[in-house]
């Protein structure tokens, strides 16, 4: 009985370690080479399992697809430290200040450029909560509209390419496809890119900025005092100077997104080959700025190290995790429960779903997507689920679980740097619309999946 729920207490005894507080990938590396020694005593685990592990961290480190990880963050971390996301604010802000709930506008706008920008959702809060939140309180918008404001639009760097998580799902899935296909006795796989979710993403994306806006401005008619126009805006549309300043200030930011994003849907390029073209580009934007100083670059190099160094390190403790968790025959029980389920495939994509939305409240993207998603992703595809639409449905997830109270990130990253001028009940109360707005969409692109995979099949001439 113990060595048939092994797996399972393995997983519960990693989260509960990750819970007291220890390094991620430590965590999970030690607490599985404990269980291994553990299983090897009892004559419940081969130890040949680990001798796979060296060819293991080869293919990490050969893995082209996991070179745009350092490059998008160290693009993301030069745009956020450059005052670029400075700039877009305020000429957002001149753009719908005459607008009742323009700068509200403005900031789920510049979140969404951000998240183009550099697909790091704490970053994206924390650059909007710092720059945004006080121009907003100071103009009398109602503190948990505001706060719900930034939180999501922080968020949305969870789902709109070139978002990390994405680029990290996309080479997940890739393996837990191919898997799967063999699985099911196809030995030619159909392969799954991260240009895949990127393109699928677009829609989804837009559609949750599309209904943020349309949140606000019913705010904004129904309660005009929660949300009020700015009397002194500088900007004025016959003055073609302000014109001009407004389009500088934009002009540059789009275009590098359109760059990076563009070359990737077009097929001009790897994800990897355009993340050093936005890293490129940023450095030359942050140059053009007059931003690029050794004090700058040194804080960004070393930011870029720490988070890729992050990353990896994780990647490795969770190569250990997956040898172990499959050698206790955890593929087999995470199979033979799903299938079990009631409501078949889709009774195990809501079990899958409420779990990893249970789960973001502690771990962190990187650690589902490289802990949770190999194990159950070979068992959900091999029972026919869309690559893409399991991507794009992860991702939202969550996003939606980051900010949940009383533990979503991003609201721990706003109570962060928002001090006393928020209260938690505020914030709590103002992300409550949003996330009622990503649940909406994730139970559209449930019943709906041809919302996240027509662009793909579209793009791929399908």
């Amino acid at each position: 009985m113990l060595e048939e729920f092994m797996p399972l207490i393995m997983f519960a005894t990693v989260c509960g370690v990750l819970l007291l507080g220890y390094p991620v990938a430590f965590t999970l590396a030690g607490t599985s080479l404990a269980f291994a020694w553990l299983g090897w005593e009892m004559e419940i685990f081969d130890e040949d399992f680990l001798f796979a592990l060296p060819s293991r961290l080869y293919g990490i480190m050969v893995n082209q697809i996991l070179i745009a990880v350092p490059l998008f963050v160290f693009m993301g971390v030069l745009l956020e430290k450059s005052k670029i996301a400075e700039n877009l604010l305020e000429n957002m802000g001149k753009l719908f200040g005459k607008m009742r709930g323009g700068l509200g506008i403005s900031v789920t706008l510049v979140g969404m450029l951000l998240a183009a920008s550099t697909g790091i959702v704490g970053a994206t809060v924390v650059t909007m909560g710092l720059l945004a939140l006080p121009t907003m309180l100071r103009r009398g918008y109602d503190p948990a509209i505001s706060a719900g404001t930034i939180c999501a639009s922080g968020t949305l760097g969870q789902i709109i390419p070139p978002s990390i998580i994405l680029v990290l799902l996309g080479d997940v899935l890739s393996s837990a496809y191919q898997q799967a296909q063999l699985d099911m006795g196809i030995f030619s796989p159909e392969t799954l890119s991260v240009g895949d979710l990127f393109t699928g993403a677009l829609i989804p994306g837009l559609l949750l900025v599309a209904l943020y806006i349309t949140y606000l401005l019913i705010i904004a008619i129904i309660k005009p005092t929660a949300m009020p126009a700015l009397a002194d805006t500088e900007y004025d549309s016959n003055n073609d100077f302000k014109i001009y300043d407004l389009l500088k200030g934009l002009a540059p930011p789009l275009l590098l997104i359109f760059f990076v994003l563009g070359s990737i849907l077009a097929g001009i390029a790897t994800p990897t080959e355009a993340a050093s073209v936005g890293a490129m580009g940023a450095l030359l934007l942050t140059f053009i700025n007059k931003q690029l100083t050794k004090k700058i670059l040194t804080e960004v190099v070393q930011q870029t190290t720490l988070v890729s160094s992050m990353v990896f390190m994780i990647l490795i403790g969770a190569s250990v995790f997956s040898l172990v968790f499959r050698g206790f025959g955890g593929d087999e029980l995470v199979h033979e429960l799903l299938n079990d389920l009631p409501g078949e495939t889709f009774g195990a994509i809501v079990v899958v779903m409420l779990i990893m939305f249970l789960l973001g409240f502690v771990l962190d993207f990187i650690e589902i997507t490289f802990v949770v998603v190999p194990i159950v992703g070979p068992v959900l595809l091999a029972m026919g689920v869309d690559p893409v639409w399991l991507g794009i449905m992860i991702a939202l997830n969550l996003q939606t679980s980051f900010l949940t109270p009383p533990f979503g990130f991003a609201l721990f990253y706003l109570r962060g740097v928002a001090k006393k001028s928020l209260t938690t009940l505020q914030i709590y109360k103002g992300v409550t619309p949003f996330i009622i707005i990503q649940l909406f969409v994730l139970a559209v692109i449930g019943f709906w999946p041809e919302l996240a995979t027509w662009l793909p099949s579209v793009m791929n001439g399908e």
